[in-house]
C-alpha cells in the first residue's frame, strides 16, 4: 500500500510520517507535497492507494485537490488533516475515508487507520459503496476536539492589541512579563510561560527553553555549533537558543 502526505508544513509532514511508521507499517509513504497542487501531481504521477490531505495549504487548498482526485480513474482514499473543525461536513461530502484535527492523537490516527484498511479491503472485494459512518466521525469529532488559544491580548504602550496566534513567531519570557514577537512587532503579556503553554496548540508551538516558546512553521532553519549547542532561526531573523532537554525535538530531522 502506498501514501502521500500533503501538508505545508515540514515539521508536521515529518511527524505524520514518523506515526504512520509505528502504526501503520505496511503502509509506503510513496511521496510529500507542501501545497495542493504539488500533492495533486504527486497522485497523478504515483497513483497512491492514499492521501493524507492538509485543508489549508497555498494555492490550491485540499478540498479542491480532493474534487480533482475524485475525477481520476483510479481515485486514492483521502484522509483530511487540519487544525479547523469548520470543514468537517465539506471533508464527508468529499467521500473522506476520516477527518483528523491537529494535533493528531496516536489512538485517532489508529481508528483512521482502521478505517483505511477496511476502505481498501471493500475496493478488492468490489464493495465500493461502503463509506464512512458520517454521524459518528462528526460525533466523534464532537468530542474530541481541543480548545485551544487563537487570539491574544497583547499590549504596546497603553493600547491593547488582538494578535492571531498564527501570527505569532515566539513568546519570551522576562523578569515579570512576556514579551510576544509577530508580524505586527513586539507587545506584552502578563501570562506566565508555563500557563501559556498548556493553552497553545502542541504541534505548533514548543517550548525549546524555559524562557522561549516558539512557533514550528515559522522556524527557518535549526544550527548546531561547534560544541553541539543547538538554536533556531526564525523567518523574522531572530535567533533562539535551544535547551539541551529540548534537543530531542530536533534530533530526527
Amino acid at each position: 500500500m502506498r501514501a502521500i502526505i500533503a501538508d505545508d508544513e515540514p515539521l508536521l509532514r515529518h511527524h505524520l510520517d514518523q506515526m504512520l511508521a509505528d502504526i501503520f507499517p505496511e503502509l509506503e509513504i510513496v511521496g510529500k507535497a507542501c501545497d495542493g497542487r504539488e500533492a495533486l501531481a504527486l497522485c497523478q504521477q504515483e497513483e497512491p492507494d492514499v492521501v493524507f490531505l492538509d485543508i489549508r495549504m497555498p494555492g490550491m487548498d485540499g478540498l479542491a485537490v480532493a474534487e480533482a482526485l475524485s475525477k481520476l480513474k483510479t481515485n486514492p482514499i483521502v484522509v483530511f488533516i487540519t487544525a479547523y473543525d469548520e470543514y468537517a461536513v465539506s471533508a464527508f461530502e468529499h467521500e473522506a475515508a476520516d477527518y483528523l484535527l491537529k494535533p493528531i492523537d496516536d489512538k485517532r490516527l489508529e481508528k483512521a487507520c482502521d478505517r483505511i484498511r477496511q476502505r481498501l479491503r471493500d475496493r478488492e472485494e468490489g464493495n465500493l459503496k461502503s463509506g464512512p459512518d458520517i454521524e459518528a466521525l462528526l460525533r466523534q469529532l464532537s468530542l474530541s476536539r481541543p480548545e485551544y488559544l487563537r487570539w491574544i491580548k497583547a499590549s504596546k504602550g497603553e493600547d491593547i492589541h488582538l494578535i492571531a496566534c498564527d501570527e505569532v513567531s515566539a513568546f519570551v519570557a522576562e523578569d515579570k512579563y512576556t514579551t510576544v514577537y509577530s508580524g505586527q512587532g513586539e507587545h506584552i503579556i502578563r501570562t506566565p510561560l508555563k500557563e501559556l503553554l498548556a493553552q497553545l496548540e502542541p504541534d505548533l508551538f514548543w517550548q525549546i527553553h524555559r524562557s522561549t516558546i516558539v512557533c514550528v512553521k515559522r522556524i527557518q532553519k535549526v544550527c548546531r555549533g561547534i560544541t553541539g549547542g543547538v538554536s533556531v532561526v526564525m523567518d523574522d531573523g531572530r535567533q533562539y537558543t535551544v535547551s539541551r532537554r529540548a534537543t530531542s525535538l530536533f534530533k530526527t530531522m
